[in-house]
Parts: C-alpha cells; structure tokens; sequence
C-alpha cells in the first residue's frame, strides 16, 4: 500500500515550498503597462524620432550607388591595412552579398546597427566618464552593467515590445541597451588608467580637472575607447537575429523565415552576410585602434 502522506513529506523536503513562493512578474507587468499608458506621448515621439532616424539613414545608404559603396569600402580597407588585397577582399565580400540578392536587405541591418551603435556612444561616453571620475557614481552603475551584460539578450525584447510595440524601436531600444555596456566599461577604464603623473603634471602646469580629462586624459585613453566603439559594434551586430522576432527588417528576419520554412540554404546566405558585415566592421575599426596607438608612439 502506498504511503501518500509519506510522499507529500518527502516532497515537501525536496521541493521549494509554495507557501515560501512569490510572483512579482505580474506587477512588473502591470507597472510597465501603466507607464506605458501614462507617458503614450512621450514614447510616442522617441519612437517616431527614432524611426525617422532609421529612414533617414537607410535613404543615405540607399542612394549610394551599389559600386560606389563598394569601392569606399575598398578604399578604407586600404587605407587602415596598407594592403590593397585586403581592400579587394573586402569589396569582394561586399559584392557577394550583393550578388545574394541580399543587398537592400543588408541596408536594412546596417541602418539598424549604425543607429544602436550611435546612441550608444552618446549615451555610453558620457555616462563612462562619469564612473572613472566619480568613486559613486562607479558603486551605483557597475552592478547595472553587470547585471546589462550577463541579462539573456531576449529578456531585453519584452519591456521594448510593451513600451513600443513591435517594429524597428523596439529591436532599436534592445540593441541599444544590449551593446551600450562595452563602451562604458572601456571608456571608465581608459580613463582611470591613464598614467597618473601624466595627469598631475598637466595640473601642476595649471590646467583645470576638465582640461586635463579633455586635452590629456581622453587622448590617452583613445586607443581603450576605440576598442569600446569596436566591442560596441560587435554587440549591436550579434543582436539583428533577435530582434528579427519583434519585427525588425533585414537579414535576421530572412534568417527567421527561413528557419520558420526549415530551409538551410536560404538562411546560410543572410547568416554568411551578416558575418561578413562583422567582419569588414571589425577589421575596419581595429585597424583605427592599431593607427591610433602608432600615432600615439
């Protein structure tokens, strides 16, 4: 004969206790919902702000000519190598995406990223000066940026979708919120580990706190920056398959559909596009760091 209650005890030493439980998801929901309604205005003209953005940046793109895009990235990718095979190469890759039929798409993505990754650095320079200058203002938002940087990137897309809706903001705010992180963190350290004599020797020769950080401390740390705008743009990039799923246009929503249809070969296209973009946008913006750290010596 089995013994329940000796069950239900044994359960009850195994598993949490209910009674210990509590569920706050709902009020968070609920809070969300109600800002959301209380500040409609408000939200509503950042997202049309943003969206025109967006617009106004993929008609830039759009009006380049498709070789004129890639003969400029060509050239930069000559000038930051010195290398005119790695230039070729990278126009090469260029013209696959192209002849992938996937050009107007990787617009898209690219006016996405290029929007995240400026708000980001007006938003995430600022705010990393800050913590390299002020020991409070480091204690309060470190704990936020660990908490930004090991938070599951899908979890960003939900308040987005409740406060914007589904469409480009909301992939947009994610994205922004998803690769801010690295460039507060290079920038604060940059900053803070510039050598300190070099900095009290401009104070001793009579320059204010905020001259020093303008004219010594920025310039030295530049090359910690750049690495912050490269990690920056990274982040933004590794986003545009997740915000596919709230509507955002480009490559990660051809990547969506086609794994919607289970058909492999028309998500390995976008998928190689998207890496390619990476790529040439890393290897661009390394290039800068290593000029930027030459020029320094």
């Amino acid at each position: 004969m089995i013994n329940l209650k000796g069950m239900t005890h044994m359960n009850s030493i195994y598993s949490f206790p209910q009674s210990l439980q509590f569920n706050i998801g709902s009020a968070i929901d609920d809070a969300v919902k109600q800002f959301s309604k209380n500040n409609e205005g408000i939200l509503g003209a950042i997202r049309s702000v943003a969206i025109r953005s967006i617009q106004g940046i993929n008609w830039v793109l759009s009006s380049i000519p498709w070789f004129v895009l890639i003969i400029v990235v060509i050239y930069f990718g000559y000038r930051v190598s010195r290398k005119i095979y790695v230039g070729l190469l990278y126009g090469a890759m260029m013209f696959f995406i192209g002849a992938s039929g996937l050009w107007s798409h990787m617009i898209d993505t690219v006016s996405v990223v290029i929007a995240a990754v400026a708000i980001s650095l007006i938003l995430g320079f600022p705010l990393g000066i800050l913590v390299a200058m002020s020991k409070r203002a480091e204690n309060i938002i470190r704990p936020i940026l660990d908490l930004m940087q090991t938070m599951p990137s899908f979890v960003y897309l939900v308040p987005a979708v409740m406060l914007f809706s589904i469409g480009i903001m909301p992939a947009l705010l994610a994205t922004v919120i998803y690769s801010i992180v690295p460039m507060v963190r290079m920038t604060s350290h940059g900053i803070m580990h510039v050598d300190k004599e070099v900095k009290e020797a401009a104070i001793a020769f009579g320059s204010t706190k905020m001259q020093a950080l303008v004219k010594v401390q920025i310039p030295q740390a530049m090359p910690t920056i750049m690495t912050g705008v490269n990690q920056t743009i990274m982040m933004a990039m590794s986003m545009v398959v997740t915000c596919a799923l709230i509507g955002a246009e480009g490559l990660g929503l051809e990547i969506l559909i086609a794994t919607n249809r289970v058909e492999m070969g028309k998500a390995l296209l976008p998928g190689i596009s998207i890496v390619i973009i990476a790529i040439i946008f890393d290897r661009l913006t390394q290039g800068l760091i290593k000029k930027k750290e030459v020029a320094e010596q």
